[in-house]
């Protein structure tokens, strides 16, 4: 059996930084806001394969109110998820994320997230694709005042 998820999440610029993509720091004045530390890129990945292993959303599992997970490295919880899905009989096939942004660019930085990336889920990096485009201007994302991601996973039964 197959299954697709997908996620999305965005956060604006404003954290305290240190701005992090995929788990790997990013030069960029400041970081993303968020409960955790903003990583939007973990949070696509992550939703996706809850959703795809139909175990609900990031935000039930990792709540804002939980004090828990403030600040934690986003990494963290991708693990979890990936533990999470697992467990529910699921291996992942490939992941497949866009970062949306006009700054800073993501090309530069492209390899080391998708290897970053790679290890955290425990797959090899044949099996995950990071892609970085801008909105050309438009919206919150086109005036510089965040960043947004979106992934799609395919998760199959584990072999018993």
């Amino acid at each position: 059996m197959s299954r697709v998820g997908i996620g999305f999440d965005a956060h604006p610029f404003g954290g305290p930084g240190p701005l992090r993509l995929g788990g790997v720091e990013v030069p960029h004045p400041t970081g993303l806001e968020g409960h955790s530390d903003g990583d939007v890129l973990l949070h696509a990945l992550a939703d996706a394969i809850l959703g795809a292993a139909g175990l609900g959303s990031l935000g039930e599992h990792f709540p804002d109110g939980a004090g828990e997970w403030r600040g934690v490295d986003s990494a963290r919880l991708l693990v979890r998820v990936g533990e999470m899905s697992r467990s529910a009989g699921f291996v992942l096939s490939n992941a497949d994320a866009v970062v949306i942004a006009e700054v800073p660019r993501l090309a530069p930085h492209r390899q080391a997230i998708r290897a970053r990336v790679s290890e955290i889920l425990g797959v090899g990096p044949e099996r995950v694709s990071i892609r970085g485009t801008s909105s050309n201007g438009l919206g919150f994302t086109g005036r510089e005042e965040g960043i947004a991601a979106m992934a799609v996973v395919l998760l199959e039964r584990a072999e018993s």
